[in-house]
C-alpha cells in the first residue's frame, strides 16, 4: 500500500489565527497539522494568490507571512489554506497547485503541459462562430 502524498488539510482558515499570541503554545499544540512539513496557499479573500512550501513547520512559516511586516506576501492575504505533505513531495504538490491555480508565483512548474490540440481549437472556433444568412 502507497504512502499518502497529502496527511491533512486546513481550508480556507481566517489569517487572524495567528494574531493569537496569548497561549501561542497551546494554539500550536491544538493545530497538530500545522507541525509538520507541507504547502500552503495564501488567499486574498476567497482568490488564491501564492502558493508556497516549507520544510520546517507550516505553522511557523505562516507566522512569519502573517506577523512579518518585511515579508513579502504580508498586505496580500486573508485566509490560507495549508496541506502536510512530506518532504519527498513538497515540489510535486507544490507544482501540481500553482499549475491549477492562477497566482502571483513567478516560478513554472516542472510539470509537462499538454497543450490543448490544434484541431480541437479549431473545432471549438468553428462552434462559436455566427452563422450569418
Amino acid at each position: 500500500m502507497a504512502k499518502s502524498i497529502v496527511t491533512g488539510y486546513a481550508r480556507t482558515w481566517p489569517r487572524e489565527v495567528f494574531d493569537i499570541h496569548k497561549n501561542k503554545d497551546l494554539l500550536i499544540k491544538r493545530l497538530e497539522l500545522l507541525r509538520g512539513t507541507g504547502v500552503y496557499v495564501l488567499y486574498r479573500d476567497d482568490r488564491p494568490y501564492y502558493v508556497g512550501q516549507t520544510t520546517g513547520s507550516l505553522f511557523e512559516r505562516l507566522h512569519d507571512h502573517a506577523n512579518k511586516t518585511t515579508d513579502k506576501w504580508y498586505h496580500l492575504w486573508n485566509y490560507f489554506s495549508a496541506f502536510e505533505v512530506p518532504k519527498g513531495h513538497l515540489d510535486e504538490v507544490e507544482a501540481i497547485l500553482i499549475a491549477a491555480m492562477p497566482t502571483a508565483n513567478s516560478a513554472n512548474p516542472r510539470i509537462r503541459p499538454i497543450p490543448l490540440p490544434r484541431e480541437i481549437r479549431r473545432i471549438l472556433a468553428d462552434q462559436r462562430r455566427i452563422h450569418v444568412k
